[in-house]
This record gives structure tokens, C-alpha cells and sequence, in this order.
């Protein structure tokens, strides 16, 4: 394994982050506080406990997924897609380095971005209210499987994106929509049918609830249910990228 090669991309990809570290970190904890702010000042004052949880403490485990899955893609879709605009990618693809390593290097810098902005974000919310961890070992095992599968993913976005505009499109129109809906604020067992049976369509509803599941030891689904999911769609985005770099699709054209 080319481990020069591997940690030449990581390193490049995470100085890129500290060249642009209020846009990386600063400008997603401010955002997240606010809604943190909002969400926990505004509907705390109505919503006093979810399930005998703290409404202030309930939705902490949906901030920090928020932000996890919009910057893992993120990251990960401009930190491919910027060799391919500027026609480095050739170079890229003609260095003494397997396509395996390639990803490393991209999705391992993207995941690890991802993984520090949780835990910051968590920091912050622990200033405001108390957060109990159950499952401390769940909890960073979820951190992870999440940040790797979605860095993953958005490395095929930014694969397929031809330019900015559907390099943002999954991300505004598809991830942020889905995680408004998918518990991150709120339980799904709060919701009537046929509203409740709709949300379980919804894949953002288990990686929320088996991350909650890890603070305060209860979910929306179950947890195992939770763990198949992420560990489902990591392999899926496995095999895509196989295919990708098998292929050439929107590499080598």
C-alpha cells in the first residue's frame, strides 16, 4: 500500500480545511448554535421533555447529525470535484497510486473534518444543557460509520457533479430536507398515521434515532435496525465507488 501516497492526499485535503477554517468549522458551529438556540429556547419553553428526556438535551444527537452528513458530503464532493474542474484529476489518475488509496486519502480527510466538528459541536452544546452518554462506545461508533459512509457518498456526488450547481443540489434539495424529517427535532413516535409509517421510509430516520439511542438509551427504532442501515448504505457507496474507478465514469471523460 502506497501510504506516502495516501497521506500526501490527506494532508493536502486537511490544510486546504485550516486554509478555510471559517468557512470548515467556525461558520457550522455558529449555525448549529443557532439552531440550537432557537429550536431549544423557542420549543423548550413548550416542550418540556421527549419520551422523559430534556427537549434542550433531546435534540442535541439531531443537531450534531445535521451537521455531520451536510459536511461529510460537502467536504468530500468539492475535495474530488476541484481536481477534476481544474484537469488535475489526470494526474492524479497516472500517479503510482490504486484508486482504494485514492479514496482513502479523500474520504478519510473528509470523515476526519466531520468526526472533529461533531465533537466540537457537542463541546458547545454541553455548555448549554446536560448531555448523558449511555453508550459512549456506540456513540463514536456511529460518529465514525456515519462520517465515512456519507464522506463516501459525497465523493461519488462529487464524481458525478458536472458544476457547482449539482455539486449543491443533493445536499440542499435532498439531505437537509430529509433530516428536517427525519426526527432529528423531534420524535417520529409523536406522529399520527400515516405520517409515522411514511418516516420509516425515510434512511436519515435510523442513523438519528441510533445515535440518540447512544446518548439516552432509547430510539425511535430499533438500535440494531439503526447499525444495518449505516452499515447497509456504507457498502452500497462501497460498491459505487468500485464501479467508478472500474469504469472511468466521469473520470477519464
Amino acid at each position: 500500500m502506497n501510504l506516502h501516497g495516501i497521506w500526501a492526499i490527506y494532508r493536502f485535503e486537511m490544510a486546504r480545511a485550516l486554509r478555510t477554517l471559517w468557512q470548515s468549522l467556525v461558520t457550522p458551529v455558529i449555525t448549529t448554535s443557532l439552531y440550537f438556540v432557537v429550536f431549544g429556547g423557542a420549543l423548550g419553553s413548550r416542550i418540556k421533555e421527549v419520551d422523559g428526556v430534556p427537549y434542550g438535551s433531546f435534540i442535541v444527537p439531531g443537531l450534531i447529525m445535521m451537521s455531520l452528513l451536510t459536511q461529510s458530503i460537502s467536504n468530500a464532493s468539492i475535495g474530488i470535484y476541484f481536481p477534476k474542474f481544474t484537469g488535475t484529476i489526470f494526474e492524479l489518475l497516472s500517479a503510482p497510486i490504486s484508486s482504494m488509496e485514492m479514496v482513502l486519502g479523500y474520504v478519510g480527510a473528509a470523515a476526519t473534518k466531520s468526526v472533529f466538528l461533531g465533537l466540537i459541536i457537542l463541546g458547545t452544546a454541553a455548555l448549554f444543557v446536560p448531555i448523558p452518554i449511555h453508550h459512549p462506545f456506540a456513540m463514536v461508533a456511529f460518529l465514525l460509520l456515519t462520517s465515512v459512509a456519507f464522506s463516501l457518498f459525497g465523493f461519488i456526488i462529487g464524481v458525478w457533479a458536472k458544476g457547482f450547481e449539482q455539486l449543491n443540489f443533493v445536499p440542499a434539495l435532498l439531505i437537509t430536507p430529509l433530516t428536517f424529517l427525519g426526527g432529528a427535532f423531534y420524535s417520529i413516535r409523536m406522529l399520527n398515521e400515516p405520517w409515522h409509517t411514511v418516516s420509516l421510509f425515510n434512511p436519515v430516520v435510523y442513523l438519528v434515532s441510533g445515535f440518540r439511542w447512544a446518548f439516552f438509551d432509547q430510539g425511535d427504532v430499533n438500535v440494531l435496525v439503526s447499525l444495518a442501515a449505516t452499515g447497509g448504505f456504507l457498502a452500497a457507496c462501497l460498491v459505487t465507488v468500485a464501479i467508478i474507478f472500474r469504469t472511468g465514469w466521469r473520470l477519464k471523460a
